[in-house]
């Protein structure tokens, strides 16, 4: 955490969208030493949430907020970001010099082009973190990296606001955020979408508690897969069993449609890292990789 001298002048700040991240952002900045002196939300979720964590923040139109702020949070989903940018310019709502940052993972500053002639300083700051919209996450920023996106010069700028919000600032060059997007994204959301699936298979299996059953064995793949990568595959596919997935094949056909497809399209990834990386050899693979290639009945 940095010292009060080595932290920026405080910032009156505004925060557009007070959703489960902006929320708490702001919250962050705040506990920092910064003010935030205005939000927007219309939504009855928003306004719960800034009441909780923004107490006595006025709730204002999107304009009045940016009009107020000296550092302005756009906190709004990735595809409504190009528009609120372009809307604001149109509408010659920023104000020379005001710090404007935004907290998409997929774009960096050159959203903020067609602000150019406004003279705002645009910057990227993306918390690599799923949010409840609580004070449980501002405990959790502490072990949060923030993709950072800015001009070269700026760039002290972003870490400082990072580290001042108790995160950990990762530099991420403009023509590689929707790459770096792309790996949070296939790693933590379809790690949901895999969970719940595996803990609807256990529950139709007749297990009353899917996920005590489930919960030692994912926190300790999930502990090996980071410290080792590949290494840390086990399993079936690992062992070129492929008896065995074809029988899980057969017993999944019945459950909702994506966890079948889902357990195919895993199967057959794991099974070619396996094989490239030498965990399988290509004698086990052949009759795997065939029932995995198989969309339809299994023997």
């Amino acid at each position: 955490m940095s010292t009060p001298e080595e932290r920026p002048a405080r910032l009156e700040v505004g925060v557009v969208g007070a959703g489960r991240v902006g929320a708490v952002l702001g919250a962050a900045l705040a506990r920092a030493g910064h003010k935030v002196v205005a939000a927007s939300g219309v939504s009855d979720a928003s306004r719960g949430r800034a009441a909780a964590l923004l107490p006595g923040i006025p709730l204002l139109p999107v304009e009045e907020v940016v009009a107020r702020a000296e550092l302005l949070l756009l906190t709004v989903p990735d595809d409504a970001l190009p528009d609120l940018i372009a809307g604001l310019t149109a509408t010659h709502s920023w104000q020379a010099g005001q710090i404007v940052v935004h907290t998409s993972g997929r774009y960096g500053v050159k959203v903020f082009e067609p602000a150019a002639g406004h003279h705002i300083i645009g910057l990227a700051l993306h918390p690599a973190m799923t949010f409840t919209g609580t004070a449980m996450d501002l405990t959790r920023l502490t072990d949060c990296c923030f993709g950072i996106t800015a001009p070269e010069v700026l760039r002290p700028v972003a870490e400082a606001l990072v580290v001042e919000m108790g995160a950990e600032p990762v530099w991420i060059a403009e023509e590689q955020r929707e790459r770096y997007h792309a790996g949070l994204a296939h790693g933590a959301n379809h790690l949901v979408t895999l969970v719940a699936q595996a803990m609807q298979v256990l529950g139709s299996a007749g297990v009353e508690h899917p996920h005590r059953v489930i919960a030692p064995l994912l926190n300790a793949a999930l502990d090996n897969a980071l410290r080792l990568g590949d290494a840390a595959l086990t399993g079936p596919v690992a062992r070129g069993d492929a008896g065995t997935v074809a029988a899980h094949l057969r017993q999944l056909a019945d459950e909702t449609p994506d966890v079948r497809a889902t357990y195919l399209a895993l199967a057959r990834a794991t099974a070619e890292r396996a094989l490239a990386s030498g965990r399988l050899t290509a004698s086990a693979a052949e009759p795997l990789l065939d029932i995995l290639a198989v969309p339809k009945e299994l023997p």
